[in-house]
């Protein structure tokens, strides 16, 4: 696998992201600035890491979701390549049009950086087969705007097609409630593309790689990746 982490402006969890894919994935990954055109040849997966791009002006994700490597990364997507959007990278994701709705300022409209529960609802994508279907895990949160939104329309259509990958839950895997902490729609914390081949998650798996940062339930997604 050849991978790509763009780098904005005001990322900073690239270092993270990259690690995350030497531990879980086996590869070194490249970097590539938001003002080059073009991807490296033969990029397999584009990640989009999280941070505060452009210092989160106008909307976050919104002046990034414009930048010029966007058009790379669209054109990427469109082809079938892989695209993981994390936090910020997922708020990217939806302003540049490769996900649909938006994120919005949490609910009790304060900044969370906490440990968080998530239900694995779908392992048929190249980003979750290694988990299985139901599995709770515990990655971090670290975001102020995170409450995902859509129209009634497009809440229905990410539902009856199997979108929704990663849902907000407690540690027994129970949603709604206390258990989803920014308000996000049907305990929205991750949605793919419809061809699957694109995930923006807020949660940040890319945390959870080695025990020594206390637990490994991310690693999952990198060693999907890596089977991919």
């Amino acid at each position: 696998m050849k991978s790509a982490v763009i780098v904005f402006p005001g990322s900073n969890r690239e270092q993270d992201v990259i690690r995350a894919l030497r531990v879980g994935a086996g590869h070194e990954p490249v970097k590539v600035w938001h003002a080059d055109t073009e991807l490296p040849a033969g990029t397999d997966l584009v990640v989009l890491p999280g941070g505060f791009s452009y210092g989160d002006y106008l909307r976050c994700g919104a002046i990034a979701g414009r930048a010029a490597i966007m058009d790379a990364v669209r054109a990427h997507a469109a082809r079938g390549g892989l695209v993981l959007g994390i936090c910020n990278g997922f708020q990217i994701l939806v302003e540049s049009g490769l996900l649909p709705g938006i994120l919005m300022r949490n609910r009790d409209l304060r900044f969370i950086c906490r440990m968080q529960h998530l239900k694995v609802e779908r392992t048929d994508t190249a980003f979750t087969r290694a988990y299985a279907p139901g599995q709770v895990i515990e990655v971090a949160i670290a975001h102020g705007e995170g409450n995902y939104e859509a129209d009634e329309e497009t809440i229905r259509r990410l539902e009856d097609e199997g979108r929704v990958i990663f849902r907000y839950c407690d540690a027994e895997g129970r949603v709604g409630g206390k258990a989803n902490p920014n308000g996000s729609t049907h305990d929205i914390a991750g949605i793919c593309s419809e061809g699957r081949n694109v995930l923006g998650m807020m949660p940040h798996p890319e945390n959870l790689v080695e025990d020594l940062v206390g637990g490994v339930d991310g690693l999952g997604l990198f060693r999907s990746l890596r089977a991919a």
